[in-house]
Formats: structure tokens, C-alpha cells, sequence
């Protein structure tokens, strides 16, 4: 239930917003909450042991098999189990372990899909591509038209990096995605993990199981046609090339690019990542282009619903607002002190200036934001750093923070007037 980002495209696209980013902050609070034992007091483990864990939770005893990523000086530690998995485990909730001589090692494709449907309901298969594993109970058009989405987004996002110095390491096991039939089967498998707002989204990516979920978008009757199991693929395509699946489709895309990032060693999972720099580059990459089979020709195009909402957001922008989206929202902790990213409209705010920045930064400030990005990939997992710090760290790469806000904010207003006949 931790670590949860989540896209809500049913609601119009502010409203749609504001909820996703409650949710959200109510799961990585209840994250940031229950690893706060392991700052300031942790080391890194470099060891490939397999490790076996008895533990004790709400109750119940229950054994991990996996191999130790992080290690408190107390004893508490983060665990990756076989499926790729984290436990973060208190030091009183273990209550044994035992180091093998057998070396850990992550499951293969065939052993993680059999593993897997063991854990949804009867009804689901498995449709396998070269990076990812779809588990569905949908039609096998549609879950090859999400591979192929998945392989395509994939393709793009390795290709951009790539050609600004940044390597894509290959996933060290398959990218595992769920997809329902319909909604009802989406709130037996999506409730247990996102609770009471699984009727208010559309898709997400869990942080601590490491695999997205969503449903099929084509049996959405509020947005388009309802999906027949006699679909083929370039029907699929045609009903989602419609402008009012769009953002049911950019749901997906947003949520697969978390995963890609937190997969292929631009972020590391359970680290203290700016949510800016985690949100903003995941709408920075979520419109695609379904009328190109080799990739997105619009990637990186301005996000206009984005645009239009920072539009608003500068006539009330306060001074320090680069200020607080640095310090402030980096890590995500739900409390009310933490303004930029609580109700409807700081929810707003926030992400149409976390867009905002990621754009600008990519489109002017290209080399130090490659550099940026490489420090962040190096953040190890488990451990926080004070406000200060986060603005030490942004200034030595891009300077002082009132120049750049002035720069900023000049070329994202050239971009609004650019822009402005195509705003709704």
C-alpha cells in the first residue's frame, strides 16, 4: 500500500490531477513513515546471499527468500524478494534469518509469470515481449496491444536518453504489468492496494511491488466504445486514437515511465527522488503518438494542459515557489506543512510547475540537467536529506536559484503566448 502513483483520467484533467496527488501523498506518507527508523543509521549491503527472513506482521509469521539492499545499524532492513519486491522490515519484526550459500538471483520470465498468476484470480494468462510481462484476463488483442504500447514507450524513452549521454540499463528482470477486463475485476485487484480510490483511478505503479496495474481503457463506457473480445489490434488502436481516450491512454504512459525509470537506473526505488523531478519527467514523456508504430514523434512537446494551468498558477505565484518545489516536495511526506502538494489547487499548482521546471530544464538548461540527473541516479535507497541539502544540490548544477527562477519563468511565459490559441 506504499509508494503508489496513480493516475485518475475520469475526471476532467484539473480535477483528475488533484485527486491523483491526494493519493499519492496518503501512500507515500505511510512510506516515508515506516522507513523513518532507517535514516541516519544504515548501511549498504554488497553482498549476492540469498537471505531468509522470518517475520512477523499483523500477527502472522511468514518467511521473504531475497537479498538485503539496505541495512540499519539496529537490525532493520529493506529486503527485494525473488519477484523484485521490497520489504522494509523493522528490526523487531524479524525474528530470525538465516544467510545461504546459494547466490540470490531475480526469477526468470516463465518462473515470475507462474508465481504471479498464482496471486490473481482464475482467468488471467500471460502475454510476454522482450521487456515486459502482461498479466491479463482481457482479450489477448488487447494485452498485445499494451505490449506493444509498453515495447514502443520502452524504445523512446532509451533512444532520448541515449542521445543525450544518459545509458538505459536493461530491466534485470521482465517489466510486469496487470490489466484487468473490467472494472469490477479492477477493484478486486487494485482495492487491496490503493483502498477507496480505486473508483477515482485508472491506472498506477506500485513502488514497492514494482509492477503497474490498470485495466482495459476501451471497456470505459464513459469515454469510449465497450471492448468485444473480437477486437483485433488496429481496432484498438483506432478507438484509442480518439481525442477522448487521449488522456485514458496518457494514464498508462505515465504510470509505464515511473516503472521504466525506477528499472533502468535513472532512479533507484525506495531513494529519496524529487517528486518534482519523478512527476515532471513522467508527464514530460506521457502524451504518445498511437499513429506512429516506431515511437512518439510528439515526445517532449508541450504538455498544453500543463501549460495552461501554470498560466494560472503565475498570476498568484508566489516568490519562493522554486524554493519550496525543491525543498519542500522532495520527499513526499502527507503533512500539512508541506503546502505545494495538499488540496485541490496547491495539487495543481505543484504539478503544472514540476512540468513546468522538468520542461524548461530540459529544453534550455539540457547539459546541467543530464548532469542532474546522473547525481540523482546515485542516491542510494533509505535515506533522506534535510531541505538545505536539496538546495545545495539543485544550485551547484543549475546556480542561483533567483537567476534561474527569472528564466524560468520569462521563457515559460513566451511559451504560454506560443501556445495560448491551443488552450481549451
Amino acid at each position: 500500500m506504499m509508494g503508489i502513483m496513480a493516475s485518475n483520467p475520469h475526471l476532467n484533467h484539473q480535477s483528475r490531477t488533484a485527486r491523483t496527488t491526494v493519493i499519492c501523498l496518503l501512500r507515500w506518507a505511510k512510506f516515508w513513515r515506516m522507513l523513518a527508523w532507517l535514516i541516519g543509521a544504515w548501511t549498504f549491503s554488497t553482498a549476492c546471499a540469498m537471505e531468509t527472513v522470518e517475520v512477523e506482521q499483523s500477527g502472522g509469521k511468514f518467511k521473504i527468500r531475497g537479498e538485503i539492499v539496505v541495512e540499519a545499524v539496529d537490525g532493520g532492513m529493506i529486503l527485494r524478494d525473488r519477484q523484485g519486491k521490497l520489504w522494509p522490515l523493522k528490526p523487531e519484526e524479524i525474528k530470525n534469518r538465516v544467510t545461504d550459500e546459494v547466490p540470490f538471483s531475480l526469477m526468470e520470465a516463465a518462473e515470475l509469470g507462474k508465481e504471479i498468476l498464482k496471486q490473481l484470480p482464475a482467468g488471467f494468462s500471460v502475454h510476454k515481449t522482450k521487456h515486459y510481462l502482461i498479466c491479463y484476463n482481457t482479450s489477448k488483442a488487447y494485452a498485445q496491444w499494451c505490449g506493444g504500447l509498453f515495447e514502443r514507450l520502452f524504445r523512446a524513452y532509451r533512444n532520448y536518453w541515449a542521445r543525450r549521454d544518459i545509458a538505459i540499463s536493461a530491466p534485470e528482470m521482465p517489466l510486469v504489468a496487470i490489466v484487468c477486463k473490467d472494472k469490477q475485476t479492477w477493484r478486486r485487484i487494485a482495492g487491496p492496494e490503493v483502498g477507496t480510490a480505486v473508483d477515482t483511478i485508472d491506472g498506477y505503479y506500485n513502488l514497492i511491488t514494482n509492477r503497474i496495474a490498470t485495466y482495459d481503457l476501451t471497456a470505459n463506457p464513459k469515454s469510449v466504445a465497450r471492448s468485444t473480445t473480437s477486437r483485433n489490434i488496429s481496432e484498438i488502436n483506432r478507438l484509442l486514437s480518439q481525442p477522448q481516450a487521449g488522456q485514458l491512454v496518457a494514464t498508462v504512459i505515465h504510470e509505464a515511465t515511473h516503472q521504466i525509470a525506477f528499472n533502468c537506473g535513472i532512479q533507484q526505488r525506495l531513494s529519496d527522488v524529487p517528486i518534482w523531478l519523478h512527476e515532471g519527467m513522467a508527464m514530460f514523456f506521457e502524451t504518445p503518438d498511437l499513429r506512429s508504430k516506431k515511437g512518439w514523434r510528439g515526445m517532449g512537446d508541450i504538455n498544453l494542459n500543463r501549460l495552461q494551468q501554470f498560466q494560472n498558477y503565475l498570476q498568484r505565484r508566489p516568490d519562493d515557489s522554486l524554493y519550496t518545489l525543491i525543498a519542500n516536495g522532495n520527499r513526499v511526506q502527507g503533512r500539512s506543512e508541506d503546502p505545494r502538494f495538499q488540496g485541490n489547487r496547491g495539487a495543481l499548482d505543484a504539478y503544472s510547475e514540476a512540468w513546468a521546471l522538468t520542461y524548461f530544464l530540459i529544453t534550455y538548461e539540457q547539459d546541467a540537467f543530464v548532469n542532474y540527473l546522473k547525481f540523482m541516479s546515485e542516491k542510494k535507497p533509505g535515506r533522506a536529506e534535510s531541505e538545505p541539502q536539496k538546495i545545495e544540490d539543485f544550485k551547484s548544477f543549475f546556480g542561483d536559484l533567483k537567476s534561474l527562477d527569472q528564466a524560468f519563468v520569462e521563457r515559460m511565459q513566451r511559451e504560454i503566448k506560443r501556445n495560448a490559441r491551443r488552450f481549451r
